[in-house]
Formats: C-alpha cells, sequence, structure tokens
C-alpha cells in the first residue's frame, strides 16, 4: 500500500516532496501514482533499444523533472544519470542506468498497487 512510511522505505525525500504539494498528502500520493504510469518509462527504454539518444535524452529529462518534483531520490538518481550521459550523447552501455530504473520503477509500482 502506498503511504508515506512506505515511500521513506523506498527512498524518497518525503518531506521535501510534500512541501511542493502544499503539504497535501492525498494530493502527494495521487501525483506518486500517476508517476508511475508515464510513458517516458517505456519511451526511454525504446529509444535507448533504437539507440535513439535524442529521444532518450527527452524521454529522460522528462522523467527528471517529474521524479525531481516529488522527491522520489530512488529513483531519480540513475535517471539524473543516464540523463547527462544522454545529454552528452555518450556512446555507452546504458543497460545497467536501465537496468536499476526499471527495477526501481517496478519497485515503486508494486507499491502503487497494493
Amino acid at each position: 500500500m502506498l503511504t508515506l512510511d512506505a515511500l521513506r522505505a523506498f527512498g524518497a525525500n518525503v518531506d521535501e516532496g510534500l512541501a511542493r504539494c502544499m503539504n497535501n498528502e492525498t494530493f502527494y500520493l495521487r501525483l506518486v501514482k500517476l508517476s508511475v504510469s508515464d510513458a517516458n518509462f517505456a519511451r526511454l527504454n525504446d529509444a535507448i533499444a533504437a539507440q535513439d539518444l535524442n529521444a532518450g535524452f527527452e524521454a529522460a529529462h522528462a522523467l527528471k523533472g517529474v521524479l525531481a518534483n516529488l522527491s522520489l531520490t530512488a529513483i531519480l538518481t540513475p535517471v539524473v544519470e543516464i540523463t547527462e550521459l544522454l545529454r552528452q550523447r555518450t556512446e555507452t552501455d546504458y543497460a545497467p542506468l536501465l537496468a536499476a530504473i526499471n527495477e526501481r520503477h517496478q519497485a515503486l509500482a508494486a507499491l502503487c498497487r497494493d
């Protein structure tokens, strides 16, 4: 079940995220649930698979904004890293970063389902 304590255990900076949502817990939790279904997660994976670094950057940058605003630090950290690599159009193996993002995305999605 998605609760503030569950998000803290996940690694979110809940107090910071709540402050951005005017300390409205219901609103914050609703936004966290919406973030899980953000299409940019799939777009990022698809872009990297197609070696389209421009589209990958756009998807990663959009995710970075959403996750930063909600202070979902656990998933934000690898998203920031991949965003900066993609910003520079770095030719590298993105698989480890994508794996970390996808694993944390699935963990957050599981919290939202329970």
